[in-house]
């Protein structure tokens, strides 16, 4: 992890860029990798953990007719959570992740190990939905991973 999260914090140190997360299942993990590296502060802004729905209405702003009619974890939950962390400061990149990280919450539709993610790049938000294995435990450090190398692949390039 320590190396993507390099990889990460070069790329956006080169564009002079800060990013935000917002993270419901993850539970602040990804932010806790972000800023685990020294120096983070030039290119971290914030994280937001929505963990519950109030939460993800109240300091995103996802509306709670999207949660009601797409459920938690959806697309539409993913990526307003991303908008949200996107225009609420002054971050020009976010990722958002919402999922069923388990043992309990699955169902036929949204099995355990479920998850959306969202990276928004000022303001262009991309989404997709994973559905990973294991225990919570790996079914979290694989979000924070895909979530991460995710936001590394969408960024542009940096002027070298």
């Amino acid at each position: 992890m320590t190396d993507l999260t390099s990889r990460l914090a070069f790329q956006l140190t080169a564009l002079n860029w800060m990013m935000a997360t917002a993270e419901s299942c993850t539970g602040g993990l990804i932010a806790a990798s972000c800023t685990d590296l020294p120096g983070s502060s030039k290119w971290f802004e914030r994280g937001f953990v929505t963990y519950s729905n109030a939460a993800k209405t109240d300091l995103l702003g996802v509306q709670p007719d999207v949660i009601a009619a797409e459920g938690a974890v959806s697309e539409a939950v993913a990526r307003a959570m991303a908008l949200g962390a996107f225009y609420r400061t002054p971050a020009r990149v976010s990722v958002a992740v919402t999922g069923i990280a388990g043992p309990d919450g699955g169902s036929a539709d949204k099995p355990v190990g479920t998850v959306w993610l969202a990276w928004c790049i000022d303001g262009l938000v991309h989404a997709k939905r994973q559905q990973f294995e294991g225990n919570r435990k790996t079914i979290r450090e694989a979000t924070v991973t895909y979530g991460l190398h995710g936001l590394l692949q969408r960024l542009p390039h940096a002027p070298y």
